[in-house]
């Protein structure tokens, strides 16, 4: 019985420990943003441009 008394306090512990996480990622911003990630695939930020490979044949 005094297993399960040990268990709850560190279940209690952790969940305390992620809700505190969870407050501060808030409280930093963290998720403000929440236009930009659904639509991110749609922007072309970065343009890739190859080199062309000549061969010179003389």
């Amino acid at each position: 019985m005094s297993v399960i008394l040990i268990l709850i306090g560190i279940s209690l512990s952790v969940a305390a420990c992620f809700l505190a996480s969870f407050l501060w990622a808030v409280k930093n911003g963290q998720f403000e943003d929440d236009f930009t990630p659904s639509v991110r695939m749609l922007f072309d930020d970065k343009k890739f441009e190859t080199p062309l490979k000549e061969k010179n044949e003389q």
